[in-house]
């Protein structure tokens, strides 16, 4: 059974979907699954901030999820990609707290600021039959700007 969760009245389309029971080491793995399909759909511009973000949930599967079974799904759509990775904790995610900042010296707890700060929006959802969550992030690619010079050349001529 499928708990991904797919935002309402998008066209994302589903590319890549598997179960997986994870290890410390398979974040690097599902990096460059990512990647790959990312760099077929010409969005290797957002690959970075979305292996980090990958890279935040798989580790969170691994610490928090008892057995480390999860569902990943990678959704493209033109010019963004949308992450999902369903568990069977249904635990969501706590917002870290406020006055949390980079120089505090705790060794966990800023997952969810990593989040925040590498995607273009991200959430939890619990699972409507109560059997886990799913987290997801998307990270869009910036539209293409038209240098100052071809977009002086396209306008019309000021008339006399």
């Amino acid at each position: 059974m499928n708990h991904t969760i797919r935002p309402q009245g998008t066209d994302f389309e589903s590319r890549y979907r598997a179960g997986f029971v994870l290890s410390e080491h398979s974040a690097r793995h599902l990096r460059r699954i990512l990647r790959l399909h990312l760099a077929a759909a010409d969005l290797l511009e957002v690959a970075d901030a979305a292996e980090l973000a990958l890279t935040e949930l798989v580790g969170n599967v691994v610490r928090h999820v008892p057995g480390r079974r999860c569902r990943m799904c990678f959704l493209l759509r033109p010019g963004a990609v949308r992450v999902e990775v369903a568990d069977s904790c249904r635990r969501l995610p706590a917002p870290a707290p406020e006055n949390m900042d980079a120089s505090d010296e705790a060794e966990t707890g800023r997952g969810l600021l990593l989040l925040q700060a590498v995607t273009d929006r991200w959430g939890a959802e619990p699972h409507p039959d109560g059997s886990g969550k799913t987290v997801w992030f998307e990270c869009l690619a910036k539209p293409p700007t038209v240098p100052d010079f071809l977009s002086r050349a396209a306008s019309p001529a000021p008339r006399p």
